[in-house]
């Protein structure tokens, strides 16, 4: 694994900053003002390849991997506009799809994920299965006579399903031999009978929406199903991983973002005739933030280049600790950011409030820091299991 990145990962980095500058902080608030998803950021990254470019050179994505998409959404968020279905349509979605995917369902979904004219949603979170996946009470069982799948269940916590055309939501099928559930995947469209949808009322301000979803037998056909049935946590975690990774990227650009507004302000503010920044109370907590920040980046891209790799072992282990070091280092920049700016931190002029409940999220989703905690305790570390 490289740790200087390649002349090709600081071009697309600078290539996707410059288009984040283009639009910017000021254009994602208005866009979540105005109720809307902010489809002309996403139209032109799309037409500029940067959606797709984790997805096969044969089906239209650019050929690369998750090192790549990680790039585009941490610069989108250090310019202030991340994109949250970054994580979800091309990371999760185009990911499990291109892996796992029949020939048909590649040639429906890839080259429109990557161009953008479509997009996809991921549903797995139950009222009562959130960390223990295990527990997924979704299912899905045959049809007999027709062959068709019928889903029953409920979701919550889904992004975007009201501007994604498909959820691929997980469900369990019973293993005929041994009683046992297990995980798969199925493609289910947006205006599928007994598919619906309720908006949650969040106080996080996002462009894109939640939602709990509620499937009532909604009948899919044979073909619904993503990979084999019998694959299993497999294929499950070939998305999960990505998720992971890509939150990473989503908390380290945000951390970026707040950090850069701080030291910006700490530069011109002046009291007693001098620049906050020139005091050690103001400067130390922000290069510490950026410490962090950069150390996180390096675990981040660790994981990146394992999964690319098809390590999915030592990627799950890298994913966690990085999703961890970036959902830590992204609320403490935020805080400190919030807290050099003093009263203007909390001000809509400087946008930095805002952030503060975002921030959490990287701390929550897709998997608690506990939850991380728990993993490397007893996976890493081999020590008892608590649960």
């Amino acid at each position: 694994m490289p740790v200087i990145e390649t002349e090709e990962h600081k071009a697309l980095r600078e290539a996707v900053a410059a288009l984040g500058g283009k639009y910017g902080r000021d254009y994602l608030t208005r866009t979540v003002a105005e109720g809307r998803h902010p489809h002309e950021l996403w139209s032109e990254a799309a037409g500029l390849g940067y959606l797709g470019v984790n997805l096969p050179e044969e089906y239209g994505g650019g050929g690369g991997g998750i090192a790549e998409l990680s790039i585009v959404l941490e610069e989108l968020g250090a310019a202030g506009c991340p994109l949250l279905m970054l994580v979800v349509s091309p990371a999760i979605c185009g990911t499990v799809i291109a892996r796992f995917g029949t020939e048909e369902q590649k040639r429906d979904w890839l080259p429109a994920l990557a161009d953008g004219t479509r997009t996809m949603a991921f549903g797995i979170t139950e009222p009562d299965a959130g960390s223990n996946s295990h527990r997924i009470t979704t299912t899905a069982r045959r049809d007999p006579d027709s062959g068709d799948w019928l889903l029953t269940g409920r979701k919550v916590f889904v992004s975007g399903v009201d501007i994604a055309d498909a959820t691929l939501v997980v469900g369990r099928t019973q293993d005929a031999r041994t009683g046992s559930l297990k995980p798969c995947l199925f493609i289910v469209p947006r205006d599928a009978e007994g598919f619906h949808r309720r908006p949650i009322e969040m106080e996080l301000h996002a462009a894109e929406k939640q939602f709990e979803l509620v499937l009532d037998d909604v009948r899919l056909p044979a073909d619904a199903l993503v990979g084999d049935q019998d694959a299993g946590l497999l294929q499950l975690f070939a998305g999960l991983n990505p998720e992971r990774i890509m939150t990473a990227a989503f908390a380290i650009g945000m951390g970026r973002h707040a950090l850069a507004k701080a030291v910006a302000y700490a530069r011109e503010r002046t009291v007693w005739k001098a620049p906050i920044g020139s005091h050690q109370a103001i400067a130390h907590p922000l290069a510490q933030a950026h410490i962090d920040l950069e150390l996180a980046r390096l675990m981040m891209q660790k994981a990146a280049h394992l999964y690319d790799a098809g390590d999915d072992t030592g990627a799950g282990e890298a994913a966690n600790m990085a999703k961890y070091a970036a959902g830590e280092a992204c609320v403490k920049a935020v805080d400190q950011a919030v807290h050099t700016l003093g009263g203007n931190g909390l001000t809509r002029e400087f946008g930095l409030a805002s952030l503060i409940t975002a921030a959490r999220v990287s701390r929550i989703a897709p998997v608690s820091r506990e939850m991380i905690l728990n993993y490397v305790s007893h996976q890493t570390l081999g020590l008892p299991k608590s649960y």
